[in-house]
């Protein structure tokens, strides 16, 4: 009996998953494995919500395999040598995995090539529409802007999806540990959503029934909240990009097309780091900064108590979901690197200590982005929060909704409490007064690019 090993990692679905139509077309049975890396803890990248999450996924996987008469198999260890014992115990042909684009997925893909004595095959377009490298400008291996990236990749084909398989064969006696579950994952945050395929399914098909064709007008709306809220899925691979991208343009209209721009973006950003890995940890365009060393100013940024309102209503939306609204992450690191002049390497730990979407490729270099040492063009744009909240969130309803404090000012003076007039302090509770004017931020960041 032919077998083949279908190693899964960032792509926790049984729908257009290459990898695994692969393996079923040219085998008699296959042998789905998930591995629990130790490795991943010990760099401290299982963070409860993606934990709680992943726990979700897995179990949710393994239905959708049972559905088809297979299972999941899970083993714990060293990927590449659980994946040679599985190999050793079916005398498996081949394995098949998608690529991936970290410092890790091309340690992993090396370990597997130097431990298996068995081919090994390695699936573009699983984790991204486009593979990284497949469109880079005249000289060079990838694209530095994301406009003209954007144009090619437009242009370029996107594979039809895949159906789901009617059938996965298992061979009998591969062992499995118990999978995991959420309940046994500490500190998970509150608010944290359902993993899984059927949940990302769900939410794709009920968003592009009533939400996408709003997308370009609302996307920004904090308190409207009318974003997909696909990015979870899209990191754990319970919903597959290609697929994502293909039933958008099918919608068709202004939405799609702004919502089709955000996938894009992804798939840039994930060219970058394939292309210069070291940008997971090392300035893409260094700007020479001698970043402050603030642990008071950071912990108040931690807690969501820095006096600026939609700052702190972002910040707690994000310890309670362990996700935040895509303009509340510019905002929260414009103002921790730009205003407060802290590195963004300490903010992008901590969004990935908490964000169940905490992807190394978007969370790094969309740090690197507003820190004005990745790939932004406008390297010392500041996002002047006050400003910014009266555009976003104009009545005041995303902060209060975040910030209970505020909750009984009315109006946009939610968003500078401290200098409304005629405000009764004791209408504020303990919210505290702003912890830098933004006048001063602005000053001191000026001088530490050397801009006056």
């Amino acid at each position: 009996m032919r077998v083949r090993v279908v190693l899964f990692t960032s792509d926790l679905r049984v729908h257009d998953h290459p990898p695994l139509r692969a393996a079923l077309d040219s085998a008699d049975a296959v042998v789905p494995l998930f591995v629990r890396d130790p490795a991943i803890d010990a760099a401290g990248f299982a963070a409860p919500n993606r934990a709680a999450f992943l726990a979700d996924c897995l179990r949710d996987l393994d239905a959708g395999l049972r559905e088809r008469g297979g299972r999941l198999v899970l083993r714990e260890g060293p990927v590449a040598e659980e994946v040679a014992k599985v190999v050793a115990e079916t005398e498996a042909c081949a394995v098949h995995v998608a690529a991936g684009v970290s410092g890790y997925a091309r340690r992993r893909e090396d370990a597997l090539r130097t431990a298996l004595d068995c081919e090994l095959v390695v699936h573009d377009t699983v984790v991204t529409c486009v593979p990284p490298g497949e469109l880079a400008p005249q000289g060079r291996d990838h694209f530095a802007v994301f406009t003209p990236y954007h144009r090619h990749w437009e242009r370029h084909p996107v594979r039809d999806a895949l159906r789901a398989p009617r059938t996965v064969v298992v061979p009998d006696g591969v062992g499995s540990a118990a999978l995991p579950e959420r309940r046994h994952v500490r500190g998970v945050s509150p608010g944290l959503a359902e993993g899984g395929e059927r949940a990302a399914r769900e939410r794709l098909t009920a968003w592009l029934r009533s939400g996408i064709d709003a997308y370009e007008e609302r996307h920004d709306d904090l308190a409207g909240d009318a974003t997909s809220r696909l990015s979870p899925h899209l990191h754990f691979g319970t919903l597959g990009p290609v697929e994502a991208v293909r039933r958008a343009r099918h919608r068709g209209g202004p939405g799609a097309e702004a919502f089709v721009r955000q996938v894009a973006w992804r798939d840039f950003h994930h060219q970058v780091l394939a292309a210069r890995p070291d940008a997971a940890h090392a300035d893409y365009r260094p700007q020479g900064d001698r970043w402050r060393r603030a642990p008071r100013d950071v912990e108040a940024w931690w807690e969501g108590r820095t006096g600026y309102p939609i700052v702190d209503a972002a910040m707690r939306q994000l310890r309670h979901e362990g996700w935040m609204h895509n303009r509340g992450r510019l905002l929260t690191a414009s103002f921790l690197v730009k205003t407060l002049y802290v590195d963004w390497r300490v903010g992008a730990r901590h969004f990935l200590d908490l964000l169940v979407d905490g992807d190394v490729a978007n969370n790094q270099m969309n740090w690197q982005w507003m820190a004005g040492t990745g790939t932004d063009s406008r390297p010392n744009r500041v996002l002047n929060p006050v400003t910014q909240a009266k555009r976003y969130d104009p009545d005041g309803a995303y902060v209060r909704r975040w910030v209970p404090e505020l909750a009984e000012v009315e109006g946009p003076a939610v968003h500078t409490p401290w200098k409304a007039k005629g405000l009764d302090r004791a209408a504020v509770g303990d919210y505290p007064e702003p912890i830098v004017a933004l006048s001063d931020g602005l000053d001191r960041f000026r001088r530490a690019r050397g801009l006056d």
